[in-house]
């Protein structure tokens, strides 16, 4: 199954979960995919955050930064 993953502001990745190491590929295995923290982010699935070692079901994901230097 292909994710597609749209961190708000800074743009859309499509990740392929056959390709993840992990046999049961979670969100925080996506955020590592893309180089980020889930320490720095929020993962929202319809608008509604779920936790990062959740299990990935869904094909489309909006991820928001919490954090942002300047």
């Amino acid at each position: 199954m292909r994710v597609t993953v749209d961190v708000t502001g800074e743009g859309v990745h499509e990740i392929d979960l056959e390709r993840l190491e992990s046999a049961s590929p979670t969100y925080a295995d996506l955020l590592a995919r893309i180089e980020l923290s889930p320490h720095e982010v929020s993962v929202l699935v319809d608008g509604r955050p779920v936790p990062e070692d959740a299990p990935v079901e869904v094909e489309q994901i909006t991820v928001l930064r919490l954090i942002k230097g300047g």
